[in-house]
C-alpha cells in the first residue's frame, strides 16, 4: 500500500470568524422589516384618520337628519291641526245648517194658510186684483196689503202665474233706474227671463213713451209672454207675500 503524506507546513489556515460569512437571505429580511413596519404604520394611521372622518361626516349627516325630521315634523303637526280646526269649523257649519233645515222642514210642515182671495202656491200667497192701474199704485196697492208686486224667479212659478191671470197684467219687474237694466221690486237683478221677443222701449216711437215696466201675457206662451210696457198704462196686477 502507497503512503500519502500532507504538508501541514504550507497548508492555509481556515478563517472561521463571523465577518467572514458570506451575506445571506436572512440579513435581506432584517433590513427589509423595518420599512414594511413604517408603512403598515402610516396605512394605520390613515385608516384611523378614515374612519375619524367617516365619524365626523356621519355624526353631522346624524345632526342634520335630525333638524330635517323636526322640521318636517313640526310642520306636519302645524298642518295637522290647521286641517282639524277647518274640519271642526266645517262640522259647526254643518251642524247649524242641518239644524236650519230641520227648522225650514218643521215650518214647511205646518199647515199654512192664505187670507181669503189669495191663492198659495208652494210657500207663497198670490192675490190677482179684480180692478186695473199704473204699475206704480198697483204696487202700492200690493204693499197695503202687505205684499208686493210679484217677483218670478223659477220656471214653475212663471208657469203657475201664467195660467193664474187672465189677461195683460203687471208684474214687479222694470228698468226705471237705468234703461236696460231690468230688476225686480226687491232690487235683485233679472236671471231667467221670458220675453215675447225683446224688450224695445217703444221701438223709439214718441207715441208709445218710455215702457219701463213689465206685463205678463195670458194669452202667450209660457216661455214668452213678458212685454215692456208704459208704466202709466192701466192694467190689473198680481201681489206676492210668503205665506
Amino acid at each position: 500500500m502507497e503512503e500519502i503524506y500532507v504538508n501541514v507546513e504550507n497548508a492555509k489556515p481556515v478563517d472561521t470568524s463571523p465577518s467572514a460569512a458570506p451575506a445571506g437571505p436572512r440579513s435581506s429580511e432584517r433590513r427589509f422589516l423595518p420599512a414594511v413596519i413604517l408603512c403598515l404604520g402610516l396605512l394605520c394611521l390613515c385608516l384611523l384618520a378614515g374612519l375619524i372622518g367617516l365619524t365626523v361626516h356621519y355624526r353631522d349627516l346624524a345632526r342634520d337628519s335630525a333638524i330635517v325630521f323636526t322640521t318636517v315634523k313640526a310642520n306636519f303637526t302645524e298642518h295637522l291641526q290647521a286641517r282639524i280646526k277647518e274640519r271642526d269649523v266645517l262640522n259647526a257649519s254643518l251642524t247649524e245648517l242641518s239644524q236650519e233645515l230641520d227648522r225650514l222642514q218643521s215650518l214647511f210642515k205646518q199647515k199654512k194658510t192664505c187670507p181669503a182671495g189669495w191663492r198659495m202656491f208652494h210657500c207663497s200667497c198670490y192675490f190677482l186684483s179684480t180692478v186695473s192701474d199704473s204699475w206704480e199704485n198697483g204696487r202700492r196697492e200690493c204693499r197695503d196689503r202687505g205684499a208686493d208686486l210679484v217677483i218670478i224667479d223659477t220656471y214653475e212659478e212663471q208657469e203657475f202665474l201664467t195660467n193664474f191671470v187672465r189677461g195683460h197684467t203687471w208684474i214687479g219687474l222694470n228698468d226705471r233706474d237705468n234703461e236696460g237694466t231690468w230688476k225686480w221690486t226687491d232690487g235683485s237683478p233679472l236671471t231667467d227671463a221670458y220675453w215675447n221677443g225683446k224688450p224695445d222701449n217703444g221701438g223709439g216711437d214718441p207715441r208709445w213713451g218710455e215702457e219701463d215696466c213689465v206685463e205678463i201675457l195670458a194669452s202667450r206662451q209660457t216661455r214668452s209672454n213678458w212685454n215692456d210696457l208704459r208704466c202709466e198704462d192701466s192694467l190689473p196686477w198680481i201681489c206676492e207675500k210668503i205665506a
